[in-house]
């Protein structure tokens, strides 16, 4: 998987920085700690959790004009790192209080879709759970019934990083009823995903407790097999992992497949083609230029309008600065204001 790489050092980055998620005391905004009860994920056959932790982060005039309400942008997190993890790398506190200082208010909404093997895929497995459905309808349902939101599909936005950004263009291609704009930050796992034959005996070799431990790649692995390939008779694992006995299993890739977005693109085309507007962008050092590039190729192809941004980066260390740069002005100028 091109991700890899990308993430090892995404995640180093995270180290690096940190948990510091406190706001600098003259910013205005508000940022509330929450959980959401999620009917879609509830009963996986992994254990996670239904109970999801949300970082919700209110404008500087939330509090105060009690009848006014506004648009929300989601954002959605990568693999092998939380919700809280994010905050420290982008300080959305710092980053929506000057979009504010913009006349730009919005309420952001991020939420944690960490699991067993270390991320969700944001995909609807009986394993995994349906995180599909939790972040368009069990979550957008919530916020919309919590906080003063203007409730309709024209002032709600999607977007993410790595896994976030696949996920960003997997949900909105599935419901394209629920959010009008999405910007795709250098978006992980587009392509269809292989297996050679000895990685396969690799991910075989391990026990589910020792890939839950095991090295980056390998974690990875278990997590995608079991967001894109579950399997209820195949305890304990619940999953297909691709090869059976070092031996590759193509209806096992053929479910990865399914799950690409550049292959899901084809299908979806009205559906993309209903959007406000949409915006990718990748690093030009970043491992994944070449599969963000062919979801590029494939809206071109089919006059889907969207904006594409190869900037001078890699995969993590611009994240921070476009998040203010980029994205969220993207939503200030295409979300509905009322």
């Amino acid at each position: 998987m091109r991700f890899l790489p990308a993430m090892r050092r995404l995640a180093a980055g995270f180290a690096f920085l940190g948990l510091a998620t406190a706001v600098p005391a003259a910013a205005q905004v508000s940022i509330e700690r929450i959980k959401v009860h999620s009917a879609a994920i509830e009963g996986n056959l992994e254990g996670n959790s239904a109970d999801r932790d949300v970082i919700v982060v209110l404008p500087p005039s939330y509090g105060k004009e009690k009848a006014r309400r506004y648009p929300v942008v989601y954002f959605l997190h990568g693999y092998f790192a939380k919700a809280e993890m994010y905050d420290g790398f982008i300080k959305f506190g710092e980053a929506m209080t000057g979009e504010a200082a913009k006349g730009n208010e919005m309420i952001l909404v991020v939420p944690d879709s960490y699991t067993k093997f270390g991320g969700s895929m944001y995909s609807n497995s009986v394993t995994t759970g349906n995180f599909e459905g939790f972040i368009a309808r069990d979550l957008v349902a919530y916020v919309d019934g919590h906080y003063r939101t203007i409730a309709k599909r024209a002032a709600r936005g999607l977007s993410g990083h790595s896994m976030g950004g696949y996920g960003t263009l997997k949900i909105a291609m599935k419901y394209p009823d629920v959010f009008s704009s999405i910007y795709a930050m250098s978006a992980c796992c587009l392509s269809a995903r292989t297996l050679t034959p000895e990685d396969g005996k690799k991910l075989e070799a391990l026990t589910v407790e020792q890939a839950m431990n095991a090295e980056f790649g390998s974690r990875a692995g278990f997590a995608v097999a079991s967001a894109w390939s579950p399997n209820p008779q195949n305890p304990p694992l619940y999953a297909d992992l691709g090869s059976k006995d070092g031996v590759v299993q193509p209806e096992v890739l053929a479910q990865w497949a399914a799950n690409a977005p550049n292959a899901m693109v084809p299908q979806y085309v009205p559906a993309l083609k209903s959007f406000t507007a949409i915006a990718l962008d990748v690093g030009d050092k970043d491992t994944l230029l070449k599969d963000d590039s062919g979801m590029h190729d494939l809206l071109t192809r089919f006059g889907i309008a969207h904006d594409w941004t190869v900037y001078e980066g890699d995969h993590g260390n611009r994240v921070a600065a476009r998040f203010r740069s980029d994205l969220l002005p993207f939503f200030a100028r295409h979300l509905a204001k009322k």
